[in-house]
């Protein structure tokens, strides 16, 4: 990609040279993302936060506070942040998927070395235009794909590599949204519009198609897909429901009842809410007391009805994929399960492999047997902190070659990343034209 050494600045009016002591840090939005991806870097003992940038103040101050911010290095837009030329070693930029391109270029002319919240951009040409800054400026670009970076992600690939299957031929892969995560995210959520963020595929799956092109080891050549919004529209509304779980009648037989969601009341089962819908319920009123998430779901945009949303992105959708070296593989993102990890069959040549929750079953054709390998549980350590370990996976590996210059470690640059960003937009592309499209009519390189 043509960066620079580890390290180094491409310009020296902004970015510190290597030095002893943390990894200096900056952070640009923090949100659910952002926040937690600054407290696991915190938490790595090697890095420390001196700049954070985050227009809400009931998030950003407890933050700054929590992690140690000096009152000089909290800013309300990163524009500011970015304006005052902080000696640092790296910034995190988490802002809105359609927000990255400014803080990135800011970033890119200081020379500070960039972790990147996926989608890198929202179209190929925001793709392009930060692939051109990244090469003219060369700065090391890094996007957040955390699912290279799990034990699970380790250890699979570790058995392949090791021939437990063979030459792999096809994967089936299921993205297990969650019914109420779904309603949150995208009905309700911030990602429920194109217009105001991006497609449902692009949003929540990059991080698959990647995961899928780094497992197979080769690069999508040609893509179909099928997919639509299909339920949560208002034909698909109970009888006697209102616009708003607070005071509908229709609430008590809703699964998607933002009440029972956000345990405002009645948490599922009569108890508290599992940590998971606590972690969505601290995003609809950060650090508030029951009242105060009774009061946002009446008046905020997590308490409408999920059938009388504005929302327009898909619910459900199914991508198929044929690689350059001839793998196939069929990917389906859905709303309508119970949520949980990700769940993958390879079939090989020589075996099949089933990954299901906590451990990777390899079954041998030739001897009939299968043996189970147990994947370590990732128990999270810091508030925010998911993806089965690879979100901590991620943010140790950029630390650590911050702070040492080997980037041996870091598995997700942004040349990579541009790969799985043109097979999603190639399958929007033929999802909505009902065709089988090239991937390459999307690729920055080839």
């Amino acid at each position: 990609m043509g960066a620079l050494p580890p390290g180094l600045p491409a310009h020296d009016d902004g970015a510190a040279s290597k030095h002893a002591g943390p990894v200096r840090l900056l952070i640009a939005g923090a949100g659910a993302r952002g926040a937690a991806y600054a407290r696991l870097a915190a938490a790595t003992g090697r890095a420390t936060v001196v700049g954070l940038a985050e227009p809400r103040a009931e998030l950003r101050d407890p933050l700054a506070k929590e992690l140690r911010v000096p009152d000089s290095g909290a800013f309300g837009t990163w524009q500011a942040m970015l304006a005052t030329r902080l000696p640092a070693d790296g910034i995190i930029i988490a802002t809105p998927d359609r927000e990255h391109a400014g803080p990135f270029a800011a970033a890119a002319a200081h020379g500070y070395p960039i972790l990147l919240e996926k989608p890198v951009a929202v179209d190929p040409a925001g793709c392009a235009e930060l692939d051109r800054l990244s090469r003219e400026t060369g700065t090391r670009a890094t996007v957040c794909h955390v699912l290279r970076y799990t034990p699970l992600t380790a250890l699979l690939k570790q058995l392949l590599a090791g021939g437990a299957v063979g030459r792999i031929i096809s994967v089936q892969h299921l993205e297990p949204v969650g019914f109420w995560h779904f309603a949150h995210s995208y009905v309700r959520g911030n990602w429920r519009r194109e217009e105001n963020s991006s497609p449902f595929l692009l949003a929540k799956c990059t991080h698959d198609v990647d995961w899928l092109s780094f497992i197979i080891g080769s690069r999508p050549l040609r893509v179909s897909s099928f997919g639509q919004l299909a339920h949560f529209r208002p034909e698909g509304a109970p009888e006697g429901a209102t616009r708003r779980c607070i005071d509908c009648p229709a609430e008590p037989r809703c699964p998607y009842s933002a009440l029972k969601i956000y345990g405002a009341g009645r948490p599922p089962n009569g108890g508290r809410p599992d940590p998971a819908r606590a972690y969505f319920a601290d995003v609809v009123d950060p650090g508030g007391t029951p009242e105060s998430l009774l009061h946002a779901l009446a008046t905020g945009p997590y308490g409408r009805c999920v059938y009388f949303s504005d929302n327009d992105v898909v619910d459900h959708q199914v991508v198929n994929i044929e690689y350059e070296d001839g793998t196939t593989a069929a990917f389906t993102a859905t709303a309508f399960t119970a949520a949980g990890p990700r769940r993958t069959r390879i079939f090989g040549s020589h075996g099949e492999i089933t990954i299901e929750t906590g451990a990777i079953s390899v079954y041998d054709f030739l001897t009939g047997t299968t043996t189970v390998h147990p994947v370590p549980a990732a128990v999270p350590q810091v508030r925010g902190e998911k993806h089965e370990g690879g979100d901590r996976g991620l943010i140790s590996a950029w630390v650590a070659a911050l702070a040492g210059g080997d980037w041996s470690g870091v598995v997700s640059g942004l040349d990579e990343s541009l790969v799985s960003h043109a097979a999603v937009f190639a399958a929007e592309e033929a999802r909505r034209n009902n065709a089988v499209v090239d991937v390459g009519r999307f690729s920055l390189s080839q």
